[in-house]
């Protein structure tokens, strides 16, 4: 009897461990994230404008300005294919490049890619 009580707390032991990881990689909103560098020399996750469009804007063509950003999630998406994006806003309230809002981003990729991490 007492191997089964063993087992069965440990069970209950990692099943909780689970709950917790997966509660906690859930984006909320007001959760603040901050902007890293890409892995490339552009952005695949995070939805910022091509490097044309900012030279035809009259903008510098490169993202260090957006790097070390610290932004707010300002709303989540759910997509059919169960990804979840989140709308990102600057947290100073400050326009990405001198004309965007805000931007999109797919949380789970950019967040496993390096492109935005989680502020502690």
């Amino acid at each position: 009897m007492p191997f089964i009580m063993k087992k069965l707390f440990l069970t209950l032991l990692f099943l909780g461990f689970y709950f917790i990881t997966f509660a906690q990689s859930e984006p909320k909103v007001g959760d603040i994230l901050v902007i890293e560098s890409p892995s490339s020399h552009v952005y695949n996750h995070v939805k910022f404008p091509k490097l044309n469009t900012l030279i035809k804007r009259g903008k510098v063509g490169n993202y260090k300005s957006v790097k070390g950003n610290v932004v707010v999630v300002e709303e989540v998406v759910e997509g059919k294919d169960g990804s979840t994006h989140v709308v990102l806003k600057r947290k100073d309230g400050s326009k990405f490049f001198g004309y965007l809002s805000t931007v999109k981003a797919n949380y789970d990729k950019s967040i496993a890619s390096g492109e935005i991490s989680v502020k502690s």
